[in-house]
């Protein structure tokens, strides 16, 4: 799901900058170069930050197992429904434009 929020949040910066999107993962950088960082609650600025580790975590083999023992199938659940309704704000923010 981290990688989810990366991808909308570069669909965000790609609709307002019309240009390609800065290759990173760091999901507070995309926001903050889009624009949208200011608009977000600081409810979603911590999660973007609790997501930040999770998306790097995982692309690494070193670092999965780690992450695995880290995360119960209730926190799991918690982070793809936040990641969800963060998808959706973004989504209406990019309606009403």
């Amino acid at each position: 799901m981290p990688s989810g929020c990366k991808k909308i949040l570069k669909g965000y910066y790609v609709f307002i900058k019309k240009e390609n999107p800065p290759y990173t993962h760091n999901l507070n950088y995309l926001a903050s170069q889009s624009g949208i960082y200011d608009k977000m609650t600081e409810k979603q600025k911590d999660f973007i930050d609790l997501l930040e580790p999770l998306n790097v975590e995982a692309r690494y083999p070193t670092h999965k197992e780690r992450l695995m023992l880290s995360l119960s199938d209730e926190r799991c659940k918690e982070i793809i429904q936040k990641t969800e309704g963060l998808y959706q704000w973004i989504k209406q923010q990019l309606s009403g434009m």
